[in-house]
């Protein structure tokens, strides 16, 4: 493609040959029009080779009437397995400390099953849109369809080149059973004391603490 001044050159050179007459006022308008015509088209051409699409929210469709609460699970790079087994020996060492330091408990045991690991509740934008239509048949009948739908996205904090989404909250995994086997537990006292201990801690249900004693050497 030839540049603008090029082409203001080309245009020169065919003025002044027309008839061998020097170029008027009106020939260089016609130089001025063309010239910035061409600028236009190389400032287009420029803009279309450089501009990139600048992505900042992750957007998705859902039904007006869908309310089933959406939420963000990190993945991890290990597998799930490892993030789990983190959380569980958490649980277990804090649990240990505790119940060697009650009356009466020695060398405590701990074995803590979690369901999954945490969950996160991301902050969401959502756009909901309504149409009314109104329908006529054959007969003359007349009836209205109103369809609806929800647009959210994800809201996204830039710093620098990352993109971060907003936590509203963070859900600690469910807790699926406690077994607690400990010098001590054989003595029903101690083994209620156990039980309210572990159920107070990690708010789960009686019925998903197992304590047993343990045997002696």
């Amino acid at each position: 493609m030839n540049s603008p001044k090029q082409l203001l050159e080309k245009l020169k050179t065919l003025l002044n040959s027309e008839n061998g007459k020097k170029p008027n006022k009106y020939h260089y308008l016609l130089i001025a029009l063309a010239l910035g015509i061409g600028f236009m088209l190389v400032s287009n051409l420029l803009s279309g080779q450089t501009a990139m699409p600048d992505v900042s929210q992750v957007s998705g469709m859902s039904s007006a009437s869908d309310k089933d609460e959406e939420v963000f699970k990190p993945a991890d790079e290990g597998g799930g397995s490892g993030s789990i087994e983190k959380y569980e020996q958490e649980y277990e060492n804090q649990l240990k400390e505790a119940l060697d330091s009650m009356s009466g408990i020695n060398n405590a045991m701990v074995v803590v099953n979690v369901e999954a690991t945490s969950e996160q509740i991301l902050e969401r934008n959502s756009v909901s849109q309504n149409q009314t239509t109104e329908e006529t048949d054959p007969q003359g009948g007349k009836r209205t369809v109103e369809d609806g739908s929800t647009e959210e996205s994800v809201v996204i904090i830039r710093k620098g080149d990352q993109e971060t989404p907003i936590i509203l909250q963070t859900k600690k995994p469910e807790i699926r059973g406690v077994l607690v086997v400990a010098e001590g537990a054989d003595n029903i006292q101690i083994k209620k004391s156990i039980v309210e201990a572990v159920t107070r801690v990690l708010g789960v249900p009686s019925h998903r603490v197992a304590v047993a004693a343990k045997k002696g050497k």
